[in-house]
């Protein structure tokens, strides 16, 4: 079900005469658009990163305005394994890492991790409830609040979440 590919990036229209291109960077690793840096598109062709100034690229073998338009809205991809370069504070994770993973509640199983979607300071969980879960509170999905409240414990070991209160979420919701 996983990949080996994230988005990170989508290229924009062309900046100026000289090729370069605007970078929206969908990612939370800014530094990793930086002169010299590669990654992909979704049929693995490589683009290498000339130059890169501030929210603008330039990618070798594309150095002028015609050749650089045939990269406007170019999705970039990098792999897994380049990303987990970067360093995570304690207590956070990846969004790969967390997806798919399995929640519990006092040994009940609750559901899996279907995605994540970011809310102001938060994150929240989008959890596809097991199946005699969801037809008891009448629910297919839900959101579970990536705070102390909710969630016990992150074990990607285990490819688990220990959460509390989540029942008592899914009760309020009928």
């Amino acid at each position: 079900m996983k990949n080996d590919k994230l988005l990170v990036a989508k290229l924009g229209r062309t900046v100026g005469i000289k090729g370069f291109l605007k970078l929206y960077n969908l990612s939370d690793f800014p530094k990793q658009f930086k002169n010299g840096a590669s990654f992909f598109d979704e049929k693995d062709k490589i683009y290498t990163i000339k130059s890169c100034k501030g929210d603008t690229v330039l990618f070798e073998g594309f150095e002028s305005l015609e050749l650089a338009g045939n990269l406007v809205n170019l999705k970039l991809y990098q792999s897994m394994e380049k990303t987990r370069q970067f360093k995570l504070k304690k207590d956070e994770f990846f969004y790969f890492d967390i997806i798919g993973l399995k929640v519990f509640e006092d040994g009940v199983f609750i559901g899996t991790v279907k995605d994540i979607l970011e809310a102001n300071a938060s994150h929240l969980f989008l959890i596809k409830c097991d199946e005699k879960l969801g037809q008891k509170y009448k629910i297919k999905e839900f959101y579970l609040p990536y705070v102390d409240f909710y969630v016990l414990n992150i074990d990607l070991k285990n490819s688990q979440i220990q959460a509390k209160n989540a029942i008592l979420l899914l009760e309020s919701l009928i």
